[in-house]
């Protein structure tokens, strides 16, 4: 077993950190943003350039946080045996299927009637966990084979479809198929299909080697600089023979930006082979080149990185409460639509609701700095009572 490491690694912290503030612009912008109900920002034939990036730049945010949730496991399972480390990635994936389904879907909804139940980040990353329990087993070799395969082979998939509202409908889209189903009155979205996601955190986990604490720290420099060159050299050329990868090509638009743009613009749900090459080459030149990086940023936008969940509960009540109060005091809005009974994007009340792109980028800052003590706070307290209070390794 590799010495065990003491202290906490800050390029991990920094990214997750960057990625969880980068997160609260997307769902700032789905509730406080007037555009929201209008249009799909990522529509190219009505968005700005600016109205896509900040949709666009949160396609970064779910297979990060994933890939480093293996990455933490695999720095976890340096103080546990095999069996204890699968033990705990099992109980921790149970709580998170049952926070998302409990906590993050009233947060997302403010209805005790649960008249939807949304699948999505955090369903994703607790069925990831429960996976990866069973793959922590296996030689690295055959787990990094296995995963790749997945994540290249997936698309393949693109075309198998199982219509309906019965179940082996629903256990379809669980695994590969965004959809939306009504079941007696209740809507379900399985936003995120867990093919090809669950194979992202054991790659994480097998990258969390490099993090051992006799692992040279200018060897995994460079090795994370060489693997994220190489993962986006393959995104440019596969996205650019527009053979396989991505159900949608890119195509000439009106201009050199807009095709660029098309370029970029690549399958969330289910994340495509080209998105995974794009995110994850982005998060492996990150962690290159933030190595060694120190300073007033790199230590405050830490501290959101190392109590992710934490955040992550807590600023989803936060910004769906600001558009209830927001919507209390603005002529002409009801603030009583915002207790949902249906996904907000399907909400055709809600037209007209919001602020200009600005004034979302604001909330967005005064949120995200606003939730800074309270992460600092509760970061101070979990570190000090890590060893005697079992329940903050689940939150």
């Amino acid at each position: 077993m590799n010495t065990v490491i003491k202290k906490r690694i800050t390029s991990i912290d920094f990214l997750r950190g960057t990625i969880m503030i980068i997160m609260a612009l997307d769902h700032v912008r789905d509730y406080l943003y007037s555009g929201s109900f209008l249009y799909d920002p990522l529509d190219l034939s009505k968005t700005s350039g600016i109205l896509f990036f900040t949709r666009w730049i949160t396609h970064f945010c779910a297979p990060i946080f994933m890939l480093l949730a293996g990455t933490s496991a695999y720095l976890i399972g340096q103080k546990k045996n095999k069996k204890e480390l699968s033990i705990f990635l099992v109980k921790r994936g149970i709580w998170l299927v049952f926070l998302e389904l409990v906590v993050v879907n009233f947060g997302w909804n403010f209805n005790i009637t649960f008249p939807m139940l949304l699948f999505i980040t955090i369903w994703a990353l607790g069925t990831s966990m429960i996976i990866l329990a069973a793959f922590i087993h296996l030689p690295k070799k055959l787990i990094l084979v296995i995963c790749i395969t997945i994540i290249a082979g997936h698309n393949l998939l693109d075309n198998v479809h199982v219509a309906g509202n019965s179940l082996p409908a629903f256990g379809w889209s669980l695994i590969h198929d965004q959809q939306f189903f009504m079941w007696h009155k209740e809507m379900l979205l399985v936003g995120y299909p867990i093919v090809p996601l669950m194979a992202i955190m054991p790659l994480g986990y097998c990258l969390g080697s490099w993090y051992a604490a006799d692992y040279d720290e200018h060897k995994r420099q460079r090795n994370l600089l060489l693997l994220g060159s190489f993962t986006i050299a393959a995104f440019i050329i596969l996205r650019y023979t527009n053979l396989y990868g991505d159900p949608v090509k890119w195509t000439v638009q009106k201009d050199a930006f807009f095709t660029f743009l098309s370029f970029i613009k690549v399958n969330k749900y289910p994340p495509s082979l080209l998105y995974v090459l794009l995110t994850l080459g982005g998060a492996f030149l990150f962690l290159s080149l933030t190595e060694k990086l120190k300073g007033g940023v790199v230590k405050v936008v830490s501290v959101y990185g190392r109590v992710p969940m934490f955040y992550y509960l807590i600023h989803i009540y936060i910004i769906h409460l600001v558009a209830v109060v927001s919507s209390a005091f603005l002529p002409g809005q009801n603030w009583k639509l915002w207790f949902l009974t249906k996904p907000i994007w399907f909400t055709t009340d809600l037209k007209g609701y919001g602020f200009s792109l600005p004034v979302a980028y604001l909330i967005w800052i005064v949120i995200v700095a606003g939730l800074y003590p309270l992460c600092k706070r509760y970061d101070a307290y979990k570190q000090s009572n890590n060893k005697t209070k079992w329940w903050l390794s689940y939150l």
